[in-house]
């Protein structure tokens, strides 16, 4: 398990669950790629990784939960449980996301989602 890699994706979590968009950034590559798992590509670059978490911290129940997380050298992931605000009203999402390290910032991830669930958070397995 390399730690390291695990504090950057915990140090994004955190940046994420707080909404701060600086700190969330100080994670990511410039040249970071966002991926809807296995190859879908949902943001190309820091400059649209920015801008679409700026949107998305406009949510006001936006947490993360994580389930959670193992790592192999530079990957590490994660399982987490997310509170959305979706245009049919608040609900959670299973999320597993899949994140590739190079140094010490994010250069690719990849995510898996579940269907969201409308209604107050539930508890994961």
């Amino acid at each position: 398990m390399d730690s390291s890699a695990e504090a950057v994706v915990q140090k994004q979590l955190d940046a994420y669950n707080a909404r701060d968009i600086e700190a969330f950034m100080a994670c990511w590559a410039e040249e970071a790629r966002i991926y809807e798992f296995p190859n879908r590509l949902l943001a190309d670059g820091a400059s649209e990784i920015r801008t679409r978490h700026l949107v998305r911290f406009q949510e006001p129940d936006l947490f993360g939960r994580l389930v959670n997380r193992m790592s192999v050298g530079n990957r590490v992931v994660d399982r987490e449980v997310v509170t959305r605000n979706f245009p049919e009203g608040k609900g959670q999402i299973d999320v597993i996301g899949i994140y590739e390290l190079a140094g010490k910032r994010i250069a690719r991830a990849w995510f898996i989602m579940g269907s969201p669930v409308l209604g107050e958070p539930q508890q994961a397995d």
